[in-house]
């Protein structure tokens, strides 16, 4: 049982302001109830609590420090379940019993120093074998800095996880130094003018890789749609993302993964535009990345709003020079 000092409901934007500014509570209180269908909508909430660094203290309530960025976090949740038909309530609120800060401080580092625990394994997992890659280390980098982010209260275990982290990119630069620089050239000899051919009714992979491939691999590229089933190449054809095609997915990689790595497309924004494009079309949230939500919206909506395929392709080659553009200013 949960018992309350003082508690001051914020469901409405003056109400927030005034639980704000009156200092009443040192927690915040995201108390709610979900519908049980459909069973994505209490998936989905859990995650965004997750992301944001929420504990639970019972099924339904979940506690975050009293901070702006917090209160702002969970009012658009809350709207986000009212929306879809449930209920939701954000409180400021102090306890007296059930539970003190000291010990809502400790869960908050517990969870942090479990997500630290899971960096390092990462790290270290990285580093066997064949070594780490660009990939692994910008993933590394991301999943730190979101610890960081949901670290509210300096758990011990940020330093070690920081550490590791660094090791696996020291470890990475060292080897690079070392191996001989490959010849001007290396990688899948690049076409020129070909025709490229892929499955009609095109969506995020075959469009993302379209975009790729006449940008930065094939300028003068030709486009060909066909049925996915029993199609013969002609000479000097190059198939994409079709069954036994010369490019398509490969092990865990979509196609765009596989045209980055295969044409040897040393661009960390391009790195990065791939991990959002193989999070949407693999849909395992292998590199979790925070825009593949935003766009996959828009591919959605680019596919309602164009019915051919060259169409498609055309309208998201601005979504892509805009997304690549964006990751480029920000170090990707």
């Amino acid at each position: 049982m949960l018992y309350f000092a003082s508690i001051v409901i914020v469901n409405d934007p003056v109400a927030i302001q005034q639980g704000v500014d009156s200092g009443v509570g040192s927690w915040l209180l995201f108390i709610h109830q979900i519908p049980p269908k459909p069973d994505y909508f209490r998936v989905k909430v859990r995650r965004r609590l997750q992301r944001i660094g929420a504990v639970a203290l019972k099924n339904s309530v979940y506690v975050l420090p009293n901070t702006d960025d917090a209160m702002e976090d969970l009012q658009w949740l809350r709207r986000a379940v009212v929306d879809d038909g449930g209920v939701a309530t954000v409180c400021a609120a102090s306890f007296i019993e059930g539970a003190n800060d000291k010990e809502i401080e400790s869960m908050f580092r517990a969870k942090s120093d479990a997500e630290y625990s899971e960096i390092v394994d990462a790290a270290q997992a990285a580093a066997t074998g064949a070594g780490a890659t660009d990939t692994d280390v910008r993933r590394l980098k991301r999943q730190l800095a979101r610890a960081e982010a949901r670290d509210f209260f300096t758990a011990s275990g940020a330093e070690l996880a920081e550490r590791a982290v660094r090791d696996v990119e020291e470890t990475l630069t060292r080897r690079r130094d070392a191996t001989p620089s490959s010849p001007e050239g290396s990688g899948a000899v690049r076409p020129q003018g070909a025709t490229w051919v892929t499955r009609s009714g095109v969506y995020v992979d075959r469009m993302a890789s379209a975009w790729l491939i006449r940008r930065f691999i094939d300028k003068r590229a030709q486009f060909k749609f066909v049925s996915a089933k029993g199609y013969q190449p002609e000479p000097g054809e190059i198939r994409f993302d079709m069954y036994e095609g010369e490019f398509t997915h490969e092990g865990d990689s979509c196609t765009f993964e596989v045209l980055v790595a295969r044409f040897k497309l040393d661009d960390a924004a391009l790195h990065s535009v791939a991990e959002i494009i193989h999070d949407i079309d693999c849909k395992d949230e292998k590199f979790a990345r925070e825009e593949a939500a935003g766009v996959a919206s828009v591919i959605r909506g680019i596919t309602l709003a164009h019915s051919s395929d060259s169409a498609k392709i055309e309208a998201a080659a601005s979504l892509f020079d805009g997304l690549y553009a964006a990751l480029e200013r920000r170090g990707a």
